[in-house]
This record gives C-alpha cells, sequence and structure tokens, in this order.
C-alpha cells in the first residue's frame, strides 16, 4: 500500500510495509514512537521538490481547492506504473483530492478517518523519513507557504468585493448623520442674523449655497441666486430680508458660517460620487437583488449579513426580519406579536402597500429577494432576469390585493361574466299623470278604533302640558310675591331702627 504526503518542499510516496496495521487504526501510533519504529513502518519510495514558491504556492493551491495539479499528477505517473495503479491502493488525506486522483489515474484510493493516526505519526518523524531536510528549513519553509497562501486567498478571494459594498453603505450612513448635524447647525448658527430664510430654505445644500453667495442679510437684495432658487422663492427670499427680525453679525462670525457651509457643499459633493460608486457596485454584483429592492436596501441587508454569500445562505423567513432582531427577541419574551419586517421595509415594493398588505408584501419580497440573492451569489449569469421577474410578480400580486386590477378568483370572474351577459338597463320615459288609476282604501274598524286612541292620548298629554305650564306661572308669581313683602318688611324695620336710634 502507498501513502502519499504532501510537504511545504515538496510531494513524498511512501510505501507502507505491513498493510495490516490499518486494520488497527487505534494502535498505529505505537509505530511512530521512535525514529526506528517509524522507518520500519512506511518507507521512502520517491520525493519530487519543488523549484520555487511559485510552484509550491499553485500546489498547495489546488490541495486546498481538491484539485489534481499537473506536477502532482506526473509524479504518481511516473512513480506508479500501470500494473501498481491496478493492484496497489494509494492513501490520500485529502477525501476530495483522492476522488479526483481516483478518477483521473484510475487507482484505488483510500482516504477516510482510519488514516488520520497514520498521517499524524508520519508528520511527527518527517526529520527521520526524510534525509536531507532539516527541522529548521523545514519550519521556514511552512512559515513562507503560509504567508504566500494567505494573501493569495486574500487577493482573490470572491468576498473581498462584498466587503467594499459593505464599507461604502456604512460609509454614506455616516455622511448623512454628519450632514444632518453640520445642516442644523448652521441654520441654527445662520437663523440668529437671518432667521426667516430657515422657514422658506428647506434643502440644506441650497441654505448651505446661499449663506454663501450672500454673506450678510443686507447682500440679499443686489444677490444674483437664480442658479439656486426658482424666480418665486427668491423673490420671496429678497422680500424677506427687507422686514427680518434677525440680529446683526460680525465679519468674524461670518468668516466662520463660511467655513462650515464650505464644508456641507463638500460632503455633499462626495456623498453623491459615494452613491453612484455604491450603485454601480451593487449593480455589477448583486443585480438581481438591486431590481427587486433597489441599491440602498440591497447593499445594507449584505452589510447586516456580513457577505452576499452569508446572506444567500439565510432562509426568506430570516430576510424578511434582518434588522429588527432586538424587536424580535422582545415579542418572544413578552409573547407578543413578532415583527412583520425589518430592514427589507425601506424596499419601495412595501412603501406602495397600504398598511394591511405591508405584511403580505414583505413576505413576498422576502422570497423573492431570497431567490435573487442566491442567484447573485452562485449563479454564472450577470443579467438581472430574476430580479426583474419577481418584481413583476410582486406587483402583480399588490395590485390584486389593492384591488387594482391583476388576476382575480374564480367567484369574481364568473361574476364578472355574469354581468358582462346581462342585457343593458333601457330607461322609458313614463307618462303622465292619470288620476283615475288611483286607489282609495277605506279604514277598517280596528284602524278607526286605534286612531281614536292615539287622539285622545294626544289630548290628555296636551291637557296636563297646559296644567302644568298653569302651576309653574302661579309659582313664580307667589315667590315674587313673597320676595317683595320681605323687602318691605326689612325696609319698615330699618326705618324704625332708624328713628329709635335718633
Amino acid at each position: 500500500m502507498l501513502v502519499l504526503y504532501e510537504t511545504p518542499a515538496g510531494y513524498a510516496l511512501f510505501t507502507l510495509l505491513d498493510d495490516g496495521k490499518l486494520e488497527k487504526p487505534d494502535s498505529i501510533w505505537k509505530d511512530f514512537e521512535t525514529p526506528e519504529q517509524a522507518n520500519k513502518t512506511v518507507k521512502l519510495r520517491a520525493f519530487t521538490k519543488f523549484e520555487n514558491t511559485t510552484d509550491a504556492l499553485s500546489a498547495v493551491t489546488a490541495l486546498v481547492e481538491g484539485k489534481l495539479s499537473k506536477n502532482l499528477k506526473e509524479f504518481l505517473s511516473k512513480e506508479i506504473s500501470e500494473k501498481e495503479m491496478k493492484k496497489e491502493s494509494l492513501v490520500v488525506g485529502d477525501a476530495k483530492l483522492g476522488g479526483a486522483i481516483a478518477k483521473k489515474l484510475n487507482m484505488k484510493v483510500l482516504s477516510d478517518s482510519t488514516t488520520l493516526d497514520l498521517y499524524r505519526g508520519i508528520r511527527n518523524q518527517l526529520d527521520s523519513l526524510l534525509s536531507g531536510l532539516s527541522k529548521s528549513d523545514l519550519n521556514a519553509m511552512v512559515l513562507g507557504l503560509s504567508h504566500s497562501l494567505s494573501r493569495y486567498k486574500l487577493k482573490f478571494s470572491p468576498d473581498k468585493v462584498d466587503t467594499m459594498i459593505v464599507q461604502a453603505i456604512a460609509l454614506l450612513d455616516d455622511l448623512d448623520k454628519e450632514l444632518n448635524t453640520y445642516a442644523m447647525r448652521v441654520k441654527e448658527w445662520y437663523g440668529w442674523h437671518f432667521p426667516e430664510m430657515t422657514r422658506l430654505i428647506i434643502d440644506n445644500l441650497a441654505y448651505a449655497k446661499i449663506v454663501k453667495k450672500m454673506g450678510f442679510r443686507a447682500n440679499c437684495s443686489t444677490t444674483d441666486m437664480s442658479d439656486i432658487l426658482p424666480e418665486e422663492l427668491e423673490q420671496e427670499l429678497k422680500e424677506a430680508s427687507e422686514i427680518s427680525m434677525g440680529t446683526e453679525i460680525a465679519d468674524e462670525d461670518l468668516e466662520n458660517i463660511h467655513a462650515l457651509c464650505d464644508q456641507i457643499i463638500s460632503i455633499t459633493e462626495y456623498r453623491t460620487q459615494l452613491y453612484e460608486y455604491l450603485k454601480n457596485r451593487m449593480n455589477a454584483i448583486a443585480p438581481n437583488l438591486t431590481a427587486l429592492v433597489g441599491d440602498l436596501v440591497g447593499a445594507r441587508l449584505i452589510a447586516h449579513a456580513g457577505s452576499l454569500m452569508t446572506l444567500a445562505k439565510h432562509p426568506a423567513s430570516t430576510i424578511q426580519i434582518l434588522g429588527a432582531e432586538k424587536a424580535l427577541f422582545r415579542a418572544l419574551k413578552t409573547k407578543h406579536d413578532t415583527p412583520k419586517y425589518g430592514l427589507i421595509y425601506h424596499a419601495s415594493l412595501i412603501g406602495q402597500a397600504g398598511p394591511k398588505h405591508k405584511g403580505k408584501i414583505a413576505r413576498i419580497v422576502a422570497t423573492k429577494a431570497s431567490l435573487s440573492v442566491r442567484v447573485d451569489a452562485l449563479g454564472e449569469t450577470d443579467t438581472p432576469d430574476v430580479g426583474i421577474a419577481g418584481r413583476a410578480k410582486v406587483e402583480s400580486r399588490l395590485r390584486v390585493l389593492e384591488g387594482h386590477g391583476g388576476k382575480s378568483s374564480g367567484a369574481d370572474r364568473k361574476a364578472a361574466g355574469n354581468a358582462k351577459n346581462q342585457k343593458k338597463h333601457e330607461f322609458v320615459a313614463s307618462s303622465s299623470y292619470n288620476t283615475s288609476t288611483d286607489a282609495t282604501v277605506k279604514a277598517s274598524a280596528p284602524e278607526k278604533k286605534r286612531k281614536a286612541e292615539s287622539d285622545s292620548e294626544e289630548s290628555e298629554k296636551k291637557s296636563k302640558k297646559e296644567k302644568k305650564e298653569k302651576k309653574d306661572k302661579k309659582d313664580k308669581k307667589e315667590a315674587v310675591e313673597d320676595k317683595k313683602e320681605k323687602k318691605e318688611k326689612k325696609e319698615k324695620k330699618e326705618k324704625k331702627d332708624k328713628k329709635e336710634k335718633k
């Protein structure tokens, strides 16, 4: 039985002297306790060195990917004859590499857990098994090759472009926060001089440009702002400057305000440039996801997941609530309703849906987004066909839910067909009024009785109401007379007391 062993210096082919040792893999480590025992267990048959670091890197890269490199194939074909390939078995450490060797060279390959102790023993006694290769040289080769392999992986990593998207969307959010802070500060700062301008100019960039161009409020009437504002708003701003209630500021104050305005203008321009870069990267890396949910939402989903491949591994239910983890765990803890959407809520398709249908549309969009991101991560095409088709289906479903068209149910189609087959109603003008066609119905005895009873009840109610009104008037009159008498008595008593005092 032959054993293939890969080292940083080259490929080594050993012969296992006793094939029965692999039948007891648990005790094979005892045969490698000393160099003498190791040499009695395996024997070096052939060894080929790498010519330079480039060959070593290409060989180890092929081994990592489980592929049979050209150098290894030539080495095995040269050292193992065709007869031996049919009779002998080859022990290989990596299962993928073993499958590639068995397919290309038609050999019996053994690469399972029973060979782990054998490779461990060879690695421990490699100095004695390979003559002319010291341990220090081997360690230096291991270190150099590991650095080269790490550099290669970093350079050709398929996830490295995702890192650019993650960093770009994070920087975009930071720029938005900084712009809002700076704009709020300049409006508050310059607002002491021209407070009416804050109400008229809403856009942050336009506000900064006008402050930079106008300077003091007194220059507003003579400043041309047609390249920044429309004519009506410019006229309104000039009228407001003439009756402004703001305080006066010094030249030094205006210099600092202008410096802050320069920062706002430069950051806004850089933000526009960064957004274009992010848009282009998203269209190149995740075209289907971008077509479905937009570039900003897609970039935030990728950034939250960590990479495009990680996002592709998430199911649709996870993509739907990605970004709402706190709300989810709080709902599970308090046994309330779980959230219906996370970052995906900002997609335009969900924004078009009504409040009642946002949850349904979010679930559909998450399902289509899961398919789209898997096509972007694992597919070979660069066209956004899947994303466009998914968006069309979501829009169709949205129209059905909102009742604006789309495919209807069977009952709705049946009702529509019946309505279509009905004849149109024709309006026929009525003839002139004929009094002879009127019919009168004589009142029966019970009806007369009911009528008499209702009349008597009404008369009783009326009489009671009149009596009550008379009584109320009488009571009021008596109360007024009593007050009058009391008042007269009081006046007489006061006069009498005055006379007695005199």
